[in-house]
């Protein structure tokens, strides 16, 4: 745990202070949001591996659908245990492992030929990657004080669209080659693993798990971040179990938004180059830039909002706005003639819903305690992941019934609206006091 600082230690000045916070995060937010780059590439690889997999193995929409959504059943599955392993042994050591071991997975999804096989490594890669989104949560929580948090979510998050905008024309591009004797959509799972591997051993010597264990700060710097962080902790210190935790109106709240807005984002971007590949025609490289265009603009609506809302010190409605506005995307998508343009204009509007995420997972790390933080991470995204599950084989599943994408887009602008809706109704922060979470 973080030390407490000797009284004796020289008081750090305001210029002093604000030049440890920068030094913070200019040593870790950039590595980890580089991680966070390979490891969703790695998870969303198969959006443009489903492409070459139809074709090549003749899998439908159900099977590509259900291939896609059992990856979360395990990722869901220990979720819980990566939070709290995170928490009591070592953010640092979930965070490397996760690396490796699904870079592994991912490479050898190249392997497969039967639909059993496709579901067999995403399932197993769904456990290899659940520890890592809350380990690092639990991580930059030991790290950063409030006034920084969602900035620092943010950006750490942000390597989700720029994952995506570096993934599409790169998924593309491989997938339009065969090298070898071998097709583009094996080597696609090939190449993207390796960088998760190598990363994973490299972050087991650059990140550092506690403050007070930093070479690289002074020893004013530790004692200053470690007493900050010391200051900003609630007061409650309630032990609290699943049950309690989903007791607690609050927790409900968060898990049904994040439930609900994953459903939108996960099914958008597992079927958006399906989407565009079937209404364009376009060739595998040009359907992989088009499709960049969206997460360009989640990536600066993401960094936007998540830097508002550290200035205004209000989460709620920064949370809640880019969903409405995505709603208004789906409904568009399904009011309006379309064309290849018309659809990545649309479809770039329902990507600022991913402003959502730096607010909103800078809520739970400031209204609970330290280990309750954690578990709370963990229950939210676990029971929230489901809709990693839900959202692609259902999206899938209707466009196999209807043979249209508007029932799919239909569904999902009504998601938009009621977690837009439900995260009105959490309260606010206070930093200085947490809701019991066994009290409501």
């Amino acid at each position: 745990m973080i030390g407490v600082p000797s009284r004796a230690t020289a008081p750090v000045t305001a210029s002093s202070a604000e030049q440890t916070r920068r030094r913070v995060a200019a040593r870790l937010l950039p590595f980890v949001f580089v991680l966070y780059i390979i490891n969703y590439l790695d998870r969303t690889s198969v959006a443009y591996g489903a492409i070459g997999m139809s074709r090549a193995l003749g899998f439908d929409d159900r099977v590509l659908g259900l291939g896609i959504g059992i990856f979360f059943l395990s990722y869901v599955a220990l979720q819980i245990p990566g939070a709290v392993l995170a928490q009591r042994w070592s953010a640092r050591g979930v965070i490397c492992t996760t690396m490796i071991v699904s870079g592994s997975l991912t490479a050898l999804t190249a392997l497969v030929h039967t639909p059993g096989q496709l579901y067999l490594a995403r399932f197993l890669l769904g456990a290899a990657e659940a520890g890592f989104f809350p380990a690092v949560i639990v991580y930059l929580s030991h790290w950063f004080i409030q006034e920084d948090r969602a900035k620092a979510t943010s950006n750490f998050m942000a390597a989700i669209p720029v994952s995506l905008v570096i993934g599409s024309p790169l998924a593309g591009w491989i997938l339009s080659h065969n090298w070898f004797m071998l097709e583009g959509w094996r080597w696609l799972f090939l190449l993207e693993g390796i960088p998760a591997i190598l990363l994973g051993a490299v972050a087991f010597f650059f990140l550092t798990d506690w403050p007070n264990q930093a070479h690289w700060l002074s020893a004013r710097q530790r004692e200053w971040i470690s007493r900050s962080m010391e200051q900003e902790k609630p007061l409650s210190r309630q032990s609290i179990s699943i049950a309690q935790a989903l007791r607690s109106r609050t927790v409900l709240l968060l898990v049904s938004a994040a439930f609900l807005q994953y459903l939108i984002g996960y099914s958008v971007i597992f079927w958006l180059p399906t989407i565009l590949k079937s209404q364009s025609g376009l060739s595998d490289a040009r359907v992989g830039l088009f499709a960049a265009v969206p997460y360009v603009v989640g990536l600066f609506a993401m960094l936007f909002n998540g830097w508002h809302s550290d200035k205004r010190r209000e989460r709620r409605w920064h949370a809640a706005v880019p969903l409405f506005i995505a709603a208004l995307g789906f409904l568009c998508l399904v009011s309006l003639s379309s064309s290849t343009v018309i659809t990545v204009s649309f479809l770039s509007v329902i990507s600022m819903s991913m402003a959502f995420l730096p607010v909103f997972w800078a809520l739970p790390t400031e209204i609970l305690s330290d280990s309750n933080a954690a578990f709370a991470v963990g229950t939210i995204n676990a029971l929230a992941s489901l809709a990693g599950f839900a959202g692609p084989f259902a999206f899938g599943y209707l466009r196999a019934e209807t043979g249209s994408f508007l029932a799919g887009y239909v569904v999902l602008m009504c998601c938009a609206l009621a977690t837009g809706v439900l995260v009105l109704f959490t309260p606010a922060v206070n930093p200085r006091v947490s809701e019991s979470p066994g009290s409501n």
